[in-house]
């Protein structure tokens, strides 16, 4: 089942290119210094629009989105309606609805509601969701196929009932998932296009601890992050002693990714019969690396074979330094202790008979 899992999101995955458009817009109550409102519009998961309720303004964190609204001013007066009188009000009562269903009178409480749609770039294909949470669970959302609301919650059967029977809001929930929401998409793909539609291809390395760990797969600086990495053998992809990483960003907005192949059972003539593979959504030809003692990177060092002669150059010095510490304690030794008659008869030996200069 596992198998079949990895080999169907796989699939998904790397068959054609998506691009989503996400609006997050959450009310809370009791928490000091937050807005009580605030609103998001995300694009492929990157922000490009901002509000709330303590900034009487719409921000674009993108300059094509600024390029966007100052071709269109409808499009951001939309915005501007939605974010400081419509849905502000509608998630007022909201939230105190919520509060009254849970019995719930003071505290810090969150309401949040989260509309996208999702569109494939090759088939055409729509999907999209309205979901609503409170206080970070989910509470009820709408399915797109069924037309109808579902409610995991107790709290929220009432809910379901009251808005399966206005038809009008299903209406509006089909129209601006299916219809609305994937030309504004389009638009903003359109005008975003330099940054939203590029396609970088990273960098792969092999990279190994020690002669005993995974080898891992790695690739760095490849985007967007639609992307699926495994291990083949024999040209056939497998997923047992395999374990696959999660999709990371990096700093400069690409992302990474790695994939570990456990080799403790494959002996080391059967190395050749491995290679990692990486695809990204929408290109093409794969990266082929195949697994090659050679080009794994390491930072492993074999145990040096100077171990003896460097031990016996050590013991040596210290016995040196023995040496010079114990003849500088028996030279203040002496220049401390009285001279003896012995000694006097040298000096004085060597006062009589002077060696000639």
């Amino acid at each position: 089942m596992k198998k079949l899992f990895l080999f169907l999101l796989f699939c998904q995955v790397s068959s054609s290119v998506k691009h989503s458009l996400k609006i997050s817009i959450t009310a809370s109550s009791g928490v000091t210094n937050f807005p009580e409102f605030v609103a998001a519009l995300m694009i492929d998961d990157i922000m490009v629009g901002y509000c709330d309720s303590n900034r009487k303004e719409i921000e674009a964190k993108q300059d094509w989105m600024k390029k966007l609204f100052e071709d269109d001013p409808q499009h951001l007066e939309w915005y501007s309606q939605a974010c400081f009188q419509s849905e502000p009000n509608v998630f007022k009562y909201t939230l105190n609805t919520l509060k009254q269903a849970f019995n719930q009178s003071e505290g810090v409480h969150f309401v949040q509601r989260v509309s996208s749609c999702e569109v494939d770039d090759e088939t055409g294909e729509v999907r999209g969701f309205n979901q609503y949470g409170y206080d970070g669970e989910d509470f009820i959302s709408f399915d797109l196929k069924t037309l109808t609301w579902i409610a995991p919650k107790p709290q929220a059967v009432i809910t379901k009932h009251r808005w399966d029977a206005e038809e009008a809001g299903t209406r509006f929930n089909v129209i601006y998932l299916t219809q609305i929401y994937p030309e504004w998409l389009k638009k903003y793909l359109f005008y975003g296009r330099s940054s939203l539609q590029r396609t970088e291809l990273p960098s792969v390395s092999l990279l190994q601890k020690t002669p005993s760990s995974p080898v891992t797969c790695h690739a760095t600086g490849f985007y967007p992050d639609r992307a699926m990495m495994f291990w083949r053998k024999d040209g056939e992809e497998f997923h047992e002693d395999v374990d696959h990483g999660e999709i990371l960003p990096n700093h400069d907005g690409t992302f990474q990714m790695s994939v570990d192949l456990n080799l403790s059972s494959v002996t080391p003539e059967d190395w050749r019969r491995y290679d990692c593979v990486f695809n990204l959504s929408g290109v093409e030809d794969d990266i082929v690396t195949r697994l090659d003692k050679a080009e794994i990177r390491t930072n492993w060092e074999e145990p040096s074979h100077m171990t003896v002669p460097i031990t016996a150059a050590v013991l040596v010095l210290a016995v040196v330094l023995i040496a010079v510490a114990g003849f500088i304690i028996y030279k203040k030794k002496k220049a401390s202790r009285p001279p003896s008659s012995a000694d006097n008869n040298i000096e004085l030996s060597e006062k009589l008979n002077p060696e000639p200069e």
